[in-house]
C-alpha cells in the first residue's frame, strides 16, 4: 500500500481514480490505477473492491487542489446511454483503439447524481478535469457514466466538448430486458425511482405499469427522456445518437462513427480487427461469459414471440403518454427514425 498522493500526484495523470466520493463527510476514495487496470474494468464501483486495490480516503480539499490548476484538459470524451443498450461494449472497443483510455463508471460519477443539487454544486466543478486525466498527452480519457447519470450531464460536460447518447428502440429494449432473469429483478427494483426521476417529464405512465413489459416500457421512457431533456440544455456540445441495433449490424462503420466524433484515429483495418475480436463474443460486462449480436437478436425474437400481447400494449402505452410528454415523443420519433 502507497500513502496518500499529493494534490501534483493526482493531477499529474489518471493513477488516481476518483472513485467515491461521501459527500456529506467530504472525503473521497482514490484508488491508484494503471492502464490494464482500466482496461480489464467493466465498472470502477466499489465492485472493484472485490480484489486488493490500493485505496486511500483523503479529504477533498486535496482532490479539489488537485483539480485547481488552469493547465489542467477538461476534454474527456463522453458516453450516456439507456442502460443494457451496448455502451460498455462500445467503450471496450473504443479502449482498444490507441490513444483512448476507457473509464467506465466510476462511482463518483452516481455519488454526484444522487445527492441534492445544492450539495453537487460543491464538488462538480471538478469533475470534468478529474475525467480528463490520461498517461499521455495524446491520449484522450472516454468516460461512459451509469444511465441515471445521463440526469446531469449538462452539468459534466464542458461546453463544447464531444458526448454520445446510446439507446435501442422500444420494442428491442422491452424485449431485452425481458430475457434476463437478472435484468427483470433490476428493473422491479428500480421501477419507483425512475417513476420519480421523470415524474416531471412525463405523465400517463404511472398506473399504466401492470406487467413487467409495461414496466421496461416505463424505464425506457424515464431514461430516453433523461437524455433527450441533456440533449436539450446542451447545445453548446457535439452530440451523436447511436442506436445500438444499429451498430451491430455493421460493427466496424459504427465504431469508426463513433471514433471520428470523438475525434480519434483508427484505420480501417485496425476497426475491422477490433470488430472481428474476442470482444464481440463475449458478454462485455463479464467477458468470462459468451455473448454474441446473433445471441441478442435470438433472444429478442424469442422474448417477443413469448410477450408479444404485453409488449404490444406497453408500446401503445407509450404512444398514448406521448400526447402529453413532447420529450417522449421526441424520443419515440428518434426511435422511429433509427437516427
Amino acid at each position: 500500500m502507497s500513502s496518500a498522493p499529493t494534490p501534483d500526484e493526482i493531477a499529474c495523470d489518471a493513477k488516481w481514480l476518483a472513485q467515491a466520493l461521501d459527500p456529506n463527510a467530504g472525503m473521497v476514495r482514490l484508488i491508484a490505477m494503471d492502464r490494464e487496470s482500466y482496461r480489464a474494468a467493466s465498472f470502477l464501483d466499489d465492485r472493484m473492491l472485490q480484489t486488493p486495490v490500493d485505496a486511500q480516503i483523503v479529504s477533498w480539499t486535496l482532490v479539489e487542489e488537485a483539480a485547481s490548476g488552469d493547465e489542467l484538459r477538461t476534454d474527456a470524451r463522453w458516453i450516456f446511454h439507456i442502460g443494457h443498450v451496448g455502451s460498455t461494449l462500445l467503450s471496450r472497443l473504443l479502449g482498444e483503439i490507441e490513444g483512448v483510455l476507457a473509464v467506465r463508471e466510476p462511482r463518483l460519477l452516481r455519488d454526484m447524481a444522487l445527492v441534492p443539487a445544492q450539495v453537487r454544486e460543491q464538488y462538480i466543478g471538478s469533475v470534468p478535469k478529474l475525467t480528463s486525466r490520461t498517461f499521455a498527452e495524446d491520449e484522450f480519457a472516454c468516460v461512459k457514466a451509469t444511465s441515471f447519470v445521463s440526469e446531469i450531464a449538462p452539468q459534466l460536460v464542458p461546453p463544447g466538448e464531444r458526448v454520445l447518447f446510446m439507446y435501442a428502440t422500444p420494442r428491442n429494449y422491452v424485449a431485452s430486458i425481458l430475457a434476463g432473469e437478472n435484468s427483470v429483478k433490476e428493473l422491479r427494483m428500480l421501477a419507483q425511482t425512475r417513476a420519480a426521476r421523470m415524474a416531471a417529464r412525463v405523465t400517463g405512465l404511472e398506473a399504466q405499469t401492470q406487467s413487467d413489459a409495461h414496466l421496461a416500457a416505463a424505464a425506457w421512457a424515464c431514461e430516453m427522456t433523461s437524455l433527450e431533456s441533456a440533449a436539450e440544455q446542451m447545445t453548446d456540445r457535439k452530440i451523436e445518437w447511436l442506436d445500438f441495433d444499429r451498430m451491430l449490424e455493421n460493427v466496424p462503420e459504427a465504431l469508426g462513427s463513433a471514433a471520428r466524433h470523438f475525434g480519434l484515429h483508427a484505420e480501417p483495418a485496425q476497426l475491422q480487427a477490433i470488430a472481428a475480436g474476442p470482444l464481440m463474443r463475449r458478454y462485455s460486462k463479464a467477458l468470462e461469459f459468451d455473448y454474441s449480436p446473433a445471441l441478442r437478436r435470438d433472444l429478442i425474437a424469442e422474448t417477443e414471440q413469448h410477450h408479444r400481447r404485453d409488449i404490444e400494449s406497453a408500446l401503445a402505452m407509450l404512444q398514448s403518454a406521448a400526447e402529453k410528454s413532447p420529450l417522449l415523443a421526441r424520443a419515440l420519433s428518434r426511435s422511429e427514425t433509427r437516427a
